[in-house]
């Protein structure tokens, strides 16, 4: 396990990290992480789509979050996002805060929350809302000081819920894989021709194990590629991320973040917070 400390003028924060055992690391897109501030403000963070489901475990006071659908700001504490399709606002509720944070894959997602995907589009709900054992968990976290501990609970949960679930249909599996390693740029038309399947199948069975329609699904795609290009330590110039992410020209790529991210390409990077995020 990794743990960074960072102290500068404008806050103290902690950042531990540690990759899954190799039975989930199929099922996240990236290690399991814990984050503490002890000081610093309280800043309305723009959470911009993303190809993957955040699962937040808060150990404090509790998160604010204010989903595309609305502009009204609700209280979470354990709480879980589906797949979106424009940003939503959040803010720690206190200058003090402590939070484990995962990111699973759609699919994954589905088997752990046992529920359609669609019903989470656009959406953040309390994690004891579709989980039963979620209180005592978040419970069990708290109590607990040791960031390894954390983490070992956290992953017990998900290897108890996976086990007790089935997998998607392997087509689904198929074309999500497909579509991520192409960065979105599979033909949509390709992949259902190729499964043998009508587009109306197609696009049932992403909303149902994915959340989104395949076609969304892949501007997701793209512009989490963009989003990582245009956050590299040097990132190439807008219109060259536009080219190597798949879109037209940079007036495209700029039209998709205007409608992914609510801002443009250049606002959204010089708005990014040492401490991870972007300030809205």
């Amino acid at each position: 396990m990794e743990v960074e400390r960072h102290e500068t003028e404008a806050g103290d924060w902690t950042v531990a990290r540690r990759e899954p055992p190799p039975a989930l690391r199929a099922f996240l897109t990236g290690d399991i992480e814990g984050w503490e501030q002890s000081r610093g403000p309280c800043n309305v963070l723009r959470e911009v789509p993303f190809p993957g489901v955040p699962l937040i475990f808060d150990l404090e006071a509790g998160w604010e979050v204010a989903d595309p659908s609305g502009s009204e700001f609700a209280r979470r504490r354990a709480f879980v996002a589906g797949m979106h399709a424009a940003p939503s606002l959040v803010r720690a509720a206190a200058p003090s805060w402590s939070c484990i944070e995962l990111r699973l894959t759609p699919p994954a997602a589905g088997r752990i929350l046992g529920l359609p995907m669609h019903e989470l589009t656009n959406r953040t709900v309390e994690l004891e809302d579709v989980v039963p054992e979620a209180p005592e968990l978040l419970a069990r976290l708290q109590d607990t000081s040791s960031w390894s501990a954390r983490f070992d609970l956290v992953e017990g949960f998900l290897a108890r819920r996976l086990d007790a679930s089935a997998a998607p249909p392997p087509g689904v599996e198929w074309s999500w894989t497909r579509l991520r390693q192409s960065g979105g740029r599979a033909a949509i038309g390709a992949l259902a021709a190729e499964l043998g399947w009508s587009h109306r199948r197609l696009i049932a069975r992403f909303r149902e194990h994915i959340g989104l329609a395949p076609k969304t699904v892949a501007r997701v795609l793209r512009f989490d590629r963009a989003v990582a290009a245009l956050r590299s330590p040097e990132p190439a110039a807008i219109a060259e991320v536009a080219f190597a992410c798949g879109y037209f020209d940079q007036a495209h790529l700029n039209r998709e973040f205007r409608e992914l991210a609510g801002t443009t390409p250049a606002a959204f990077v010089g708005a990014g917070l040492d401490s991870g995020g972007t300030a809205a």
